[in-house]
């Protein structure tokens, strides 16, 4: 920064953690700690405010009505695929489709591109810490089109996939390859820069499921390199039932829709249907409406919070989070230290993870217990599941200290 520039003023967390109305809630006669935000975060006032107006003042189906309530209605709709778009740093609007979330963004992309361009023999690369989201539609797409599944390892030791064997796994007959930006398990942060360059060098497609990290640090698609990229609303303010596809532009012209029905199209006769250009092709049908009027609430929030800021936090609390756990001779924590998220997950011992959530329920602290949607790297790890908790901009280091008097409790108890 030129010393001659202002200094960003510091963000009062507490003052934001005050926009949350859910947060000041007591559970089973305790303040409420909600350390379940890599599950679903909550939502400040701002979002609910702009899903009740829609409600109350807007309500009316898009792009079809000519009506007042419609136009307004498909103005906000349209408002919010350009603040999209800005959000990731597309070349166009035209790049970002509306899904109900990053699962059914995943499966657009597996059966509309998938399905015309991979053939048997062909190679889908994968790594061992996928979500079952970026797992089961590539299964089910190799399945139907005889194409191979590939992985790349993650090590042990630290939680980091072992990049020194990318080499020989991303071969020519890898024709995409499908990764996660942040582990909702282990919480390493993937390089994705690198992964999408070396994939570019052998004319590969790239995904990133970015469901961990788009509401939590700065995303510029065309600087990562991707060719496609998927999120959900609710991981980051935003409503449930909402998420968004980013494609590059002549990647989303060359895929055929995916369903079929009103908005998408052009002309229909009874034979044949001509469809609109992308996005508009992979919509088809009433769309979640309020949830993109709630989705670009939430980015304006975030955007005017700063999620380079929210990094910082996120990664402080974290960090902060896994020194406390050492202090615990019976827990042992999971995933690297370094180009770590928001979030730990974490194993005691003495007790199943499930017992462990169940127990500090008890206290008002909501953690996360089980595989996570990660079953094969549970099972390389040679663990049932963990605990995880996993922090958002409104939690603060009293709340961990909270956590860690809980789980010293758990720990007594079990053992």
């Amino acid at each position: 920064m030129n010393a001659a520039e202002p200094r960003p003023s510091p963000v009062d967390w507490n003052a934001l953690r005050a926009d949350f109305p859910i947060l000041r809630q007591e559970v089973r006669g305790r303040p409420l700690i909600y350390f379940d935000n890599a599950a679903s975060t909550q939502k400040p006032r701002a979002v609910l405010d702009a899903l009740r107006r829609f409600d109350e003042c807007d309500h009316a189906n898009v792009h079809r009505g000519l009506h007042e309530l419609s136009s307004r209605a498909t103005a906000a709709f349209e408002r919010t695929r350009q603040r999209v778009a800005d959000f990731l740093g597309a070349a166009s609007a035209d790049e970002i489709v509306f899904t109900r979330g990053t699962t059914e963004a995943i499966n657009l992309v597996a059966n509309a591109w998938g399905g015309k361009f991979l053939r048997a023999g062909d190679v889908i690369l994968l790594t061992e810490m996928e979500h079952h989201s970026n797992l089961v539609p590539w299964q089910l797409l190799a399945e139907r089109s005889g194409a191979r599944l590939r992985f790349v390892p993650v090590r042990e030791d630290d939680g980091t996939l072992a990049l020194d064997q990318l080499h020989a796994l991303l071969t020519p007959e890898v024709k995409l390859f499908a990764f996660t930006h942040i582990s909702n398990s282990l919480g390493t942060i993937n390089p994705v820069a690198e992964l999408c360059a070396a994939a570019r060098e052998i004319g590969a497609v790239t995904l990133v499921d970015a469901a961990q990290s788009a509401g939590h640090l700065p995303i510029d698609v065309r600087e990562l390199g991707c060719d496609f990229l998927a999120f959900s609303g609710h991981k980051m303010c935003g409503p449930t039932g909402i998420g968004v596809l980013y494609g590059r532009a002549e990647i989303l012209d060359a895929m055929p829709p995916w369903h079929g029905g009103g908005e998408m199209i052009v002309s229909v006769t009874l034979e044949k249907s001509t469809f609109k250009n992308a996005p508009h092709k992979f919509e088809a049908g009433t769309p979640n409406i309020s949830g993109v009027i709630g989705l670009g609430a939430a980015i304006d929030y975030l955007e005017e919070v700063g999620r380079d800021r929210i990094f910082e936090h996120d990664q402080g609390l974290a960090l902060y989070a896994m020194d406390r756990l050492a202090e615990l001779p019976g827990v042992r924590t999971l995933g690297p230290r370094d180009r770590r998220g928001g979030l730990v997950s974490f194993v005691v011992h003495a007790a199943h993870p499930h017992d462990v959530t169940t127990f500090a329920d008890q206290y008002g602290l909501a953690l996360r217990g089980g595989h996570h949607c990660n079953q094969p790297l549970m099972r390389k790890l040679g663990l049932p599941g963990t605990a995880r908790a996993s922090f958002y901009f409104y939690n603060t280091r009293e709340e961990v200290d909270g956590m860690i008097a809980i789980l010293a409790a758990a720990e007594r108890f079990f053992a």
